[in-house]
């Protein structure tokens, strides 16, 4: 959660707002309260899990209490950002799906290849968001789709108060499929609604057949598992039942 990882320090940059910045209004605290629970269980293997605790997390210096109301107040508010962008893109007929997945595992590729073949069928439009570049966009926008990127800066994910202004700027037609490029990563993005009305986790087979297990809120919170670079089957060491 942005708790740990501390996303919420970078700047934002949306394409067509290049003099704007977007936080994203996490409350951050000094806050020392001394409620030290070091429940970190140890074996005789010496493995250290902090996902103990109310919060499932560890921050140093945080107790588990002011984690879990830190948390609830950021996944409030962004719930009434994505309860926002529902409403807009029910009023508009649009399906909104939020593609999610680690770094390199071939989502990108997957979708130009997706908007090549169905370009001429129906409206489609994408919002791209990576830590830096507008790379993913341009090669979006080459497909013939309209792209936008949204540059999260250190941030670890997209928001829904992000997409909200990204599709004022896109204004997608009535009854167009959106596709969110969510920034790669399988932790935080599992946590924010953006509004969408599927969330898509895509795998690859080089990646391995633990990702499900080693990440379970992503994989819970996703409503398909696509298995991506089946083509290397032959090549790999893979067991599809694990996956």
């Amino acid at each position: 959660m942005c708790t740990v990882c501390g996303c919420g320090d970078g700047e934002t940059r949306i394409e067509g707002e290049a003099d704007q910045q977007h936080s994203h209004e996490h409350p951050h605290t000094h806050d020392h309260d001394h409620e030290h629970t070091h429940e970190h269980e140890t074996s005789s293997s010496h493995d250290h899990h902090y996902g103990h605790g109310p919060a499932h997390a560890h921050a140093p210096g945080m107790s588990q209490t002011r984690m879990v109301q830190i948390e609830q107040d950021i996944l409030g508010k962004n719930n009434e950002y994505a309860q926002k962008n529902r409403q807009l893109f029910a009023s508009k007929g649009m399906l909104t799906l939020n593609l999610v997945s680690s770094p390199g595992s071939g989502k990108t590729t997957l979708l130009t290849e997706t908007l090549t073949a169905l370009k001429d069928e129906l409206p489609m439009a994408v919002i791209e968001g990576d830590q830096e570049t507008s790379n993913d966009a341009e090669r979006i926008r080459e497909t013939g789709v309209p792209a936008i990127q949204i540059n999260t800066g250190k941030g670890c994910h997209l928001d829904a108060h992000q997409v909200g202004h990204a599709i004022q700027h896109l204004s997608p037609e009535d009854t167009t499929t959106l596709f969110i490029e969510n920034v790669g990563n399988l932790v935080c993005p599992a946590a924010f609604d953006l509004g969408e009305a599927h969330k898509l986790a895509i795998s690859s087979v080089t990646e391995g057949e633990a990702k499900p297990i080693k990440y379970p809120d992503m994989f819970h919170a996703a409503d398909l598992l696509l298995l991506n670079k089946i083509d290397l089957l032959p090549y790999l060491d893979f067991d599809m039942d694990k996956c």
